[in-house]
């Protein structure tokens, strides 16, 4: 992607990151990540290069489709750089002195803008408005995808993320992404006469007929939410532009969710922290910078929407049917070789590589199977595509409308329409955006190999700061597979553990459900007995410390959830609804990484924030324990080829908070004086007659109640048995002295020369 930096730069760069940070405080009032570079390793730069030299079509569609892959973080740098790049020639303007200013000058564009789009909203001719409505629904129904990722172990509990994450949970419908922004949107396009598929559908571009500078733009969208912790200033910028033009609503005639006076207080509040940030001018300035750019990419569009009404506008009657022929002519295969048009074969009208639709209409026009039947009633054509017909079914009713106008006009005499001239509608901005993508080599992309993950600390530290080392990802794939096989020990030994049972059972509704409310009465209730002796307060401190790194990331395993283009199940719904929980739905004072720090700050534990560098130094919290962790950020990293193991993990870790455990904390806690707020809070939302440790297990029904009746009875076994390998591999690190115990009773059964066949860094 570009050259290694040299070791003075590396040096530079380690220095800004934040090495030298001071401890964590509350309120997070974080604008930014500390500096960093990107990291890549060569074959993710090349994958990265490749991504993005693909057509506009192919980018968005890569871009939607993964987010797994080192290349594709990578390609989102790169784009990135090539929108967020300054115009060379643009204007010095006097910065705006506070959102009040910015408002003003955005809705100054509103109105400018919304001059333009009004004549198309309201435009005669229902094919007009559906092109228009069509060609901006990739933008419609990707709009707020930059909020997707937003919240995650590097960008929680900063202040402004929680109000970011307070306006995400609004916009998904509170947990019914029906009643979202998008689902909203979907269905006014519908009322308006425009079905679509998915986002994700392979064929949704084409439905839209989405012309180059609208792939582009959405490939913005969409590389701004696979770095949204990286580039939080331009997220801050776009979010408030975005709504505060409010386009998409004011198109297709619907309330917004988000108007510009919600969301003006956010970008208000954002300003402020920066005055008080050591990187605040530079946040200012990007986050100012990312508003103008997305007033110019609607203006863009908007422009390009016009372009394409007025086309559509003076398309004559032989022009569109030129475009309905030429749709359906790859289609049209071997069956007409007994018709002729003029003097050549229909069929090798149609089959030719060269097909030049406005000449087969110019033909088709003085084509016996147009001229008007000699009793009056229609032509030979239009009697063959109505009911009954030999090609009824071929064209829908407005493109039969259209043939039906035409052939009547050819009837009366009308002379001929002009040539068809393909649109251009868009094409000049495209050309310059592909242009920029083409030739954009970001400066702070480190192209190396990935460090050796033996470190426990620095791996985990990339992990959660893995939007600046993508070139982590085949190294936490490695890690999270290898701890996903080695937790199935526990399916022929979890009936012996003592909070969890991972044993392996056939799954049914009913069983899981009896598996769950034996675990919950067995091993987490009827265990229960109050303490009668409490530990020194050194030794609360002590275990507290051994549970804090897997709370100070609490949620991640489900952070990347349910995000645009993944929110078709009903599970996504309940897994996304459980993760807002967790973060307070956006009130930072229920959010739970706010809560385990004020309960660290009651035991004296001044840390840094695990997203800086200066956490790899801290000495509170015990090393041998960071494997835990490390296997709940793996995991999180892999949400589509690793759903059902998040799913079994997520009840695994959901019904953890309930039970004897947990009365034991609170009982010493109290007993010091220490905050017990943490420990309270996941007794009281995990609970088990209709908490998360309940919900939970109702993920997995639904989940496994759509694979039953799409796929049948075998599948549901197979998705099953990932599922509860998810389970246990929570359980393999609760259960430590169980294995321990079962791993010395394989090891007295094998030969003393036997290898190991447990990666060394899963040693618990």
């Amino acid at each position: 992607m570009n050259a290694p930096l040299t070791p003075g730069e590396e040096t530079s760069l380690d220095m800004a990151r934040g090495s030298f940070a001071p401890a964590f405080t509350l309120p997070d009032l974080t604008t930014s990540l500390p500096p960093a570079p990107f990291e890549a390793s060569p074959a993710g730069a090349a994958e990265a290069a490749r991504i993005t030299a693909l057509p506009p079509a192919g980018l968005f569609r890569r871009l939607l489709a993964d987010q797994e892959s080192e290349g594709v973080l990578l390609a989102a740098r790169r784009v990135l750089a090539a929108f967020l790049a300054p115009e060379p020639d643009d204007p010095e303007l006097p910065e705006p002195a506070d959102a009040d200013e910015v408002a003003a000058q955005v809705l100054a564009a509103r109105a400018e803008l919304a001059a333009v789009l009004a004549p198309l909203r309201t435009h005669p001719d229902p094919e007009v408005r559906t092109a228009v409505l069509r060609q901006r629904a990739p933008l419609a129904l990707t709009g707020g995808c930059w909020l997707d990722t937003l919240s995650q172990a590097a960008t929680q509990p900063a202040e402004i993320v929680g109000r970011l994450f307070g306006q995400h949970w609004m916009l998904q419908g509170e947990g019914t992404a029906e009643a979202g922004m998008l689902g909203r949107r979907r269905r006014a396009l519908v009322g308006h006469g425009v079905f679509l598929s998915g986002v994700e559908a392979a064929a949704f571009l084409d439905e839209t007929g989405a012309r180059p500078l609208t792939a582009l733009h959405g490939a913005f969208h969409l590389a701004l939410s696979r770095l949204p912790a990286s580039f939080l200033p331009e997220v801050v910028g776009v979010h408030y532009a975005a709504h505060a033009l409010g386009l998409d609503d004011l198109l297709l005639g619907i309330e917004p969710m988000l108007a510009e006076g919600d969301v003006r207080p956010l970008l208000a509040e954002y300003l402020s922290f920066t005055e008080e940030s050591p990187t605040g001018a530079e946040d200012r300035r990007r986050v100012l910078a990312a508003v103008r750019l997305l007033v110019r990419l609607e203006r863009e569009h908007t422009a390009a929407l016009a372009e394409l009404a007025a086309w559509y506008d003076g398309l004559s009657l032989d022009a569109r049917v030129a475009r309905i022929v030429e749709r359906h002519a790859p289609h049209a295969g071997r069956q007409h070789r007994a018709v002729r048009l003029g003097t050549r074969k229909l069929t090798d009208w149609l089959d030719d590589g060269q097909f030049d639709p406005a000449a087969f209409v110019r033909e088709f026009r003085t084509a016996r199977q147009i001229r008007p039947a000699r009793d009056g009633g229609p032509c030979r054509f239009l009697k063959s595509i109505k009911f009954g017909g030999p090609m009824f079914g071929i064209f829908d009713e407005r493109e039969a409308a259209v043939l039906a106008a035409w052939a009547q006009a050819v009837a009366d005499g009308e002379p001929a329409g002009a040539d068809l001239v393909p649109t251009t509608a868009g094409d000049e901005p495209a050309r310059a955006w592909s242009g920029r993508l083409a030739t954009v080599r970001p400066t702070d992309v480190l192209v190396r190999e990935p460090e050796d993950p033996g470190d426990h600390r620095r791996f985990f530290h990339r992990l959660v700061t893995f939007e600046r080392h993508p070139n982590v990802l085949p190294q936490a794939r490695a890690r999270a597979e290898a701890g996903l096989a080695e937790a199935e020990l526990l399916f022929a030994h979890g009936a012996d553990g003592v909070l969890t049972d991972a044993s392996w059972f056939p799954y049914t509704p009913e069983a899981l459900m009896e598996r769950v409310e034996r675990i919950y009465w067995d091993k987490l209730v009827d265990p229960y007995e109050p303490l009668t002796e409490i530990p020194s307060r050194d030794e609360v401190v002590f275990e507290q410390s051994t549970y804090a790194l897997g709370s100070l990331i609490d949620g991640t395993w489900a952070h990347r959830i349910g995000n645009l283009g993944r929110r078709g199940r009903r599970s996504d719904d309940l897994l996304f609804s459980i993760y807002a929980d967790e973060m307070g739905r956006g009130d930072m004072a229920k959010n739970h990484i706010t809560i385990i720090h004020k309960v660290l700050a009651s035991m004296d534990m001044d840390l840094p924030h695990i997203r800086q560098e200066a956490f790899l130094h801290q000495g509170d919290l015990p090393d041998h324990l960071y494997g835990f962790s490390i296997h709940q950020v793996c995991l999180s990293l892999f949400p589509d080829s690793l759903y059902n193991e998040i799913l079994g993990y997520n009840l695994g870790i959901e019904m953890f908070g309930l039970g004897a455990m947990r009365l034991h904390e609170i009982q010493k806690l109290r007993r010091h004086g220490l905050d017990v707020s943490y420990e309270e809070a996941h007794l009281s939302i995990d609970n088990f007659s209709a908490g998360h440790a309940r919900q939970s297990a109702e993920i997995v029904v639904a989940y496994l109640d759509e694979v039953l009746r799409g796929s049948g009875e075998e599948a549901v076994q197979r998705e099953w048995r990932r599922i509860w390998r998810g389970y246990a591999s929570f359980a393999y690190f609760v259960e430590h002295a169980l294995v321990k115990r079962v791993r010395a009773a394989e090891a007295a059964a094998e030969p003393a020369d036997a290898p190991a066949d447990t990666p060394a860094d899963l040693v618990i």
